[in-house]
């Protein structure tokens, strides 16, 4: 059984799909959270709902493209409950579906404003936090299975995941010595409202269930011993990782 008992975790995106069900694994294991998102209604809902699991939540409004307000909310983060233990950076945003010879540079750079400079300021700033508290930590951030198949009509969401992975490979190494674990999550097909579009279109649902093992795509609650694993600091030597969560999909 992971004990999350004392430990105090932001998630960035939390307050819905993967991100919310991370959250709740941590909170089922005795953990406290503190959710990040630009929208406040929403972060209010996710914050009410992780109490009533049991759980201790607050919620910040910070869009991850924004450096005061990263740089801002880690330090409220850190206040709201005495400490910080790990951040998983999920914010994200999907493509904008336009085709590559089409693709404007403004489009492209939206994508990756959110999806890569996003994270790299959020797991930057935590990692301040977490030295200089000094007692280690665990800081995840969350790829795709884009970063492992060819992600065409998506190419700046493909890209900014599948370089996330090599910062967390980096991540890995030069923090190690502080006693901090970095490691990235690689979901599969997930119904959730960033992938609505793609699940509403018959053809392409079919089209990946028939290439899941599993024959199905994933619900968020599924993401919460996932969740709960890579949060859990009693998984001292786990580290540099890429847990793909994806049903099979990228093996078959």
């Amino acid at each position: 059984m992971i004990d999350l008992s004392g430990k105090v975790f932001v998630v960035t995106g939390g307050n819905g799909g993967i991100g919310l069900g991370m959250a709740e694994g941590i909170v089922m294991a005795g953990g406290s959270v503190v959710i990040w998102g630009r929208n406040e209604t929403k972060n209010a809902d996710a914050e009410a709902h992780l109490q009533q699991l049991g759980g201790r939540a607050t919620s910040l409004v910070c869009d991850v493209t924004d450096e005061a307000q990263v740089i801002e909310s880690v330090r409220r983060s850190t206040e709201a409950f005495g400490r910080m233990d790990g951040l998983f950076a999920n914010a994200g945003r999907s493509g904008t579906g336009t085709p590559f010879l089409e693709l404007p540079l403004e489009e492209w750079r939206t994508v990756m404003a959110t999806n890569l400079d996003g994270v790299f300021l959020t797991l930057r700033e935590a990692a301040k936090a977490l030295v200089e508290q000094g007692e280690g930590g665990s800081l995840v951030a969350v790829s795709s299975t884009s970063a492992i198949h060819g992600a065409a009509g998506n190419e700046a969401y493909g890209t900014a995941k599948t370089a996330l992975n090599g910062l967390v490979r980096a991540l890995a190494v030069g923090l190690a010595r502080y006693q901090i674990r970095v490691n990235s999550l690689l979901p599969g097909w997930t119904v959730t409202d960033l992938a609505s579009g793609a699940y509403q279109w018959d053809a392409f649902r079919d089209a990946t269930i028939k290439r899941t093992p599993v024959r199905r795509w994933a619900e968020p609650s599924e993401f919460r011993q996932v969740g709960a694993f890579l949060a859990d600091p009693t998984q001292t030597y786990h580290t540099g990782q890429e847990v793909c969560l994806d049903g099979g999909y990228t093996v078959f």
